[in-house]
């Protein structure tokens, strides 16, 4: 799943901490990489752990442009784990990987700078 935002808009409706604790977004690992090609934008299929209680879940990602299959395994990633599954083609999206939009509008994803276990949540 991918969702496209504009940088130069302002910020989003004011929620509350109620709101944001709804989202679940956690940190998984990426253990399986496949091409998307019946995809109407070029996408991968991704499967990503994240770890016990979440499990591994699957997803299509539109970041062909910034990534290749081979740099994204063993990637961690962040991802809203809570949305229900959206069907994409003949494909099941269960999760939405979270990223920035470069210059090009293209995906960048959200990076870690020290390592956390798999199902870490953010907070």
């Amino acid at each position: 799943m991918h969702l496209n935002h504009d940088s130069k808009e302002g910020p989003a409706d004011q929620i509350t901490f109620s709101d944001f604790l709804k989202v679940d977004i956690r940190i998984g690992e990426v253990v399986e990489v496949l091409p998307f090609p019946e995809a109407r934008k070029p996408a991968f299929k991704l499967k990503i752990d994240f770890g016990e209680g979440v499990g591994i879940k699957k997803t299509s990602a539109q970041i062909t442009q910034n990534y290749n299959m081979e740099e994204l395994m063993g990637k961690k990633l962040a991802a809203v784990v809570n949305f229900p599954p959206r069907q994409i083609g003949k494909f099941m999206s269960e999760v939405l990987v979270l990223g920035f939009s470069d210059d090009d509008q293209n995906v960048v994803l959200f990076n870690l700078d020290k390592d956390v276990p798999n199902g870490a949540r953010l907070h």
